[in-house]
């Protein structure tokens, strides 16, 4: 006999046949692409099966995607399943690219957390269950690949609950056979409501089963625990339990339902996604207990009064399409050609991976794509009375890694513009722009995978191929002694000449004091509009010191001069100046001062030690560590390091901290620089400053 009790679904209650949307999340390599492909194969969306490392899937089809063989976009696919409508939003699985996950989590009415039955991993799954929880969205875990599980399911909860707010309510004990050769073998499972046991049956649902004899003690023992976490939120299964007395399957069921969608508790499901195991018990749980799209809006505090109101949570460029605004409809219908306040609708898709099918109309749960409502961006809400943003719409990450790049073609510098700014668009944590104080073109992001996926877009889609290397760093340079100077500018050429003439005091200032400029001219021996001109030399001079980099923290005073009636000018005066801060500078004792940044890493509690050897092993100083705010099992690192050594920084704290570890940064100040590394750095200054750059 198959799986198919179906106990007073929450689609029953609500009048059924709404849509509603389930955001597959987890680490990369967890099995969120292959379980959609199961999802849909298992509702009859698709009749095969293809899998995500033959590029054959539904989900992960984006060029850059299968051209790295993990996920970098979010993919979409809808489904029926006892004639409710489903969409499922298969998420990135690498912190790269949590934007486009925080994006799904916006409209989602409920999350399936992917992981695999690994203890000593749980850790990665910290910032995922922070987003969630901080939005309050409804999820449940689904542990996937219990094929291959050597752990106990008792030692991962408990793993799993050391980084989870959220009480964890196991639905599920795992029936196990053990061969010949002493391996374990799952073979199904018992539902801890129902008191039933199934074998798996790949295909199809599973078969029910006897329940073993061996299994009992274990099931009660899971079982009670199961009813004391719930009764937690509920008096009455409280008191039956004091009374032990056993509660209706009903009772149950219905506060799984209750706590679920009130964000109280997080069920935890068995399966394996590649097998087809589990699945359909997932269905089952989502159908009975998600919510659907008008208490997802509540939650957010979106106001639905019956008028058509849809949101856009992510902005997509496809070639052929061109714009398309993915959006949820939160109340009413979207129909093609409708105008909502001053926004006409151009054309309206379903997306199923890479396919867009056309559509005349959605309504209020669906998931869609906007086409050409250009002045759509991510994070807002469009209604009858205009266009706002959410209520809760998330701020983009603040960029740890950065690329300079230019053009490969001098003439394509206009089209690089464009590109990126439909790229920054579809993930604004990615962010471009110059940087004045090298003078290069930066783009930043969330890791080195990242940018590599962006500088693919740029060559691939839109055919701007871009050379890149690693910023150069910021560095000044300053002076240890003044120095007094006459400059004197004279040229004679027929005519007119030009002639400057200046004394200049120049003398340190304190760290982060700037420049100033002193005018101490008595007697008109340089006229007042002369001075500006001074001045402007000087300043002229300092963006390259005799070090080849930019000067801080010096004062110059223009306390003497000469000029001509005739052949004096403000060019003249702006060259003397010039003249004068050449020869003196050098007699100023010049010396580099590399920027020091104020730091603070965030990694697992486990990373810390290995954290803090790494900022060690680059030059940083230690300045402590404590327990990280609202994130239990987690530390804050804080050094100041130069910022030489954070350019390639998250690669290592994303290896240290099983890809999960990020840091922010901040200037702090200047330092002197000695040694052989000074002489490396003056002299590739004076290099660039040679070639001209």
């Amino acid at each position: 006999m198959a799986d198919t009790t179906i106990v007073s679904t929450g689609a029953e209650r609500a009048g059924g046949g709404a849509n509603r949307v389930v955001a597959l999340c987890g680490p990369y390599l967890s099995g969120k692409t292959t379980l959609l492909e199961t999802l849909l194969f298992a509702t009859g969306a698709i009749n095969r099966r293809g899998r995500p490392r033959d590029g054959a899937s539904v989900g992960d089809g984006a060029p850059e995607a299968r051209k790295l063989g993990m996920g970098t976009e979010l993919n979409v696919a809808s489904c029926t399943y006892f004639g409710d409508s489903w969409t499922f939003i298969d998420c990135p699985g690498s912190i790269e690219f949590q934007h486009d996950t925080l994006a799904a989590l916006a409209v989602c009415d409920a999350a399936v957390i992917v992981c695999e039955p690994v203890p000593d991993r749980v850790a990665v799954l910290a910032p995922l269950l922070r987003a969630l929880e901080a939005r309050h969205v409804p999820h449940l875990f689904f542990v996937n690949k219990m094929d291959t599980a050597h752990a106990r399911v008792r030692d991962l909860l408990a793993a799993l609950q050391s980084v989870s707010e959220r009480k964890l309510v196991l639905r599920q004990v795992p029936i196990r056979k053990t061969n010949t050769d002493g391996s374990e073998e799952i073979q199904g499972y018992v539902d801890l409501v129902s008191e039933r046991a199934y074998r798996y049956k790949q295909g199809s649902a599973s078969d029910l089963i006897e329940m073993p004899a061996e299994l009992l003690p274990r099931e009660n023992d899971a079982r009670r625990e199961m009813l004391e976490t719930l009764a937690e939120f509920d008096d009455t299964l409280l008191e039956q339990l004091i009374e032990d007395v056993a509660p209706e399957k009903s009772l149950i069921y219905r506060d799984l339902h209750d706590e679920f969608g009130a964000d109280l508790i997080a069920p935890v499901l068995l399966g394996a996604g590649e097998h087809e195991s589990g699945v359909r018990r997932l269905l089952k749980a989502l159908r009975h207990d998600t919510p659907f799209a008008p208490e997802t809006a509540k939650r957010r505090g979106i106001e639905v009064n019956g008028a058509s109101i849809a949101e856009c949570f992510k902005v997509s460029h496809q070639a052929h399409a061109g714009k398309l605004s993915l959006s949820r409809v939160w109340a009413g219908t979207v129909s093609e050609g409708q105008t909502l306040g001053s926004t006409r609708i151009g054309g309206m898709f379903r997306m199923f991976g890479q396919r867009l099918d056309k559509l005349a109309q959605a309504k209020q749960g669906d998931l869609v794509a906007l086409a050409k409502v250009e002045a759509l961006s991510a994070g807002q809400i469009l209604s009858a009375s205009g266009t706002v943003e959410a209520p809760d719409h998330t701020a983009a990450e603040l960029p740890v890694y950065g690329l300079a790049i230019m053009p490969k073609n001098r003439s394509d510098e206009v089209k690089l513009s464009t590109a990126l700014h439909k790229i920054i668009e579809e993930d604004p944590s990615l962010s471009a722009g110059h940087r004045d104080d090298t003078g290069e073109f930066l783009i930043r992001g969330q890791g080195e995978m990242h940018l590599r996926v962006a500088l693919e877009k740029l060559a691939t889609r839109y055919n701007v191929p871009v050379d890149s290397s690693p910023p150069r760093v910021a560095y000044k340079e300053t002076i240890r002694k003044g120095a007094q100077q006459h400059g004197r500018y004279k040229r004679q050429t027929g005519g007119h000449g030009q002639f400057g003439d200046v004394k200049i005091e120049i003398q340190p200032l304190g760290r982060g004091e700037g420049f100033k400029f002193i005018d101490k001219i008595v007697g008109g021996v340089v006229p007042r509009n002369f001075i500006p001109a001074v001045e402007m030399g000087v300043v002229d001079y300092l963006k390259q010191g005799p070090l080849g980099q930019p000067v801080v923290d010096l004062s110059v005073t223009l306390f003497d001069g000469q000029y001509h009636t005739v052949d004096s000018s403000e060019m003249s005066f702006k060259q003397a100046a010039r003249v004068a801060m050449v020869e003196a500078m050098p007699k100023c004792d010049p010396v580099l001062l590399e920027p020091i940044l104020k730091v603070t890493i965030a990694a697992p509690s486990d990373a810390t030690s290995r954290i803090q050897r790494l900022v060690s092993g680059r030059r940083g100083q230690l300045l402590g560590f404590d327990a990280r705010p609202g994130w239990p099992g987690w530390d804050e690192v804080v050094a100041l390091m130069p910022e030489s050594e954070i350019g390639d920084l998250i690669i290592e704290i994303r290896s240290a901290t099983q890809g999960v570890g990020t840091y922010h940064a901040e200037f702090d100040h200047l330092q002197e620089m000695a040694g052989r590394a000074a002489e490396k750095v003056a002299e590739e200054g004076k290099r660039r400053a040679a070639a001209g750059r």
